[in-house]
């Protein structure tokens, strides 16, 4: 059983406005990525890429779970470069002035045989970069 990749940091918004940012496709083109498919619906696909014209990953996710203002499960697979299939779970939790994100990427082992890119140093590093350069950032302005 691998271990799973878990980020977490606390940021100074409502739970609320974090739920949103997670879960509005609008949203997450500020902060994240576009996914024009995303529906926030159990069961529903989505895909998109990495920013910018290479087009180099296609990422597709599946709605797997979704409890409002606390949490937000989707599969995270990459069709193109193989079958196996990672999980992404955002938490939220209310603390005093804020609110905390924990987000754990397990099965991420199912990913190495693919390259650097996809190690688990790669996935950490993007994850934290991803929350705390971006997410933050938006949530705090």
């Amino acid at each position: 059983m691998s271990i799973p990749i878990i980020v977490q940091y606390k940021v100074n918004a409502p739970i609320e406005k974090v739920w949103k940012a997670l879960t509005d496709k609008s949203e997450m083109k500020s902060w994240y990525f576009d996914i024009p498919d995303f529906e926030l619906e159990v069961g529903k696909q989505f895909n998109f890429y990495e920013p910018g014209d290479a087009h180099k990953y296609h990422h597709q996710g599946e709605v797997l779970e979704i409890i409002p203002n606390k949490k937000f499960k989707h599969r995270w697979s990459y069709p193109e470069f193989s079958e196996e299939k990672t999980t992404v779970t955002w938490e939220l939790t209310e603390q005093e002035g804020g609110t905390v994100i924990t987000l754990i990427h397990e099965n991420i082992d199912n990913l190495k045989d693919l390259g650097e890119n996809f190690s688990r140093k790669s996935f950490a590093e993007g994850w934290n970069g991803i929350i705390n350069q971006s997410l933050k950032p938006y949530l705090e302005k």
